[in-house]
């Protein structure tokens, strides 16, 4: 599939099948995670694959959802700010680490007919107690992975790109 086709199929889904994930497709999202660039080559980035159903649940105190544990799978994507590069100035590149490996594996799980959904907006603390983050980990973006079970139509609802394009200087 080309890559814009993809990136046009790619939805968010808040409905998942029951059927489980098979490891070879989960391995192939995380390794599709791991290749993802990384500022200096630092790597730190790492992943919490959580398919449990009684762990899955545990979550629920950091994002309350339903539909979020009920996916068979959840992937919680953490760094390590003491791994990361850091410019002069003393800006942090662990959160766009994280961010560039999540969409690697958001768009390896899509192609895959994998549904997930970037979640941002969680209780870092009680994720990290669900889950045994050793303190110098930060949670930074957590997903459910599994068969969607809803259909959803191409993304159309982007600005277009010549509200975003600017030549040479803003």
């Amino acid at each position: 599939m080309d890559i814009l086709e993809l990136l046009a199929k790619r939805r968010s889904i808040r409905r998942y099948q029951t059927k489980p994930v098979e490891k070879e497709k989960i391995i192939r999202v995380l390794e599709a995670a791991r290749l993802g660039p990384s500022a200096a080559n630092m790597q730190p980035c790492y992943f919490v694959v959580v398919t449990e159903k009684g762990v899955r649940e545990s979550l629920k105190a950091s994002y309350n959802a339903d539909w979020f544990v009920q996916a068979p799978v959840i992937i919680v994507g953490c760094a390590n700010p003491k791994e990361a590069w850091r410019r002069r100035d003393g800006e942090e590149y662990w959160k766009v680490d994280l961010a560039i490996a999540m969409q690697n594996l958001i768009l390896a799980a899509a192609e895959l007919g994998l549904g997930t959904c970037w979640i941002a907006n969680f209780d870092e603390k009680a994720a990290k107690r669900a889950l045994n983050v050793p303190k110098e980990i930060r949670v930074v973006a957590m997903t459910p992975l599994g068969y969607p079970d809803e259909e959803k139509g191409l993304v159309t609802d982007r600005k277009p790109l010549d509200k975003l394009i600017h030549y040479e200087r803003w």
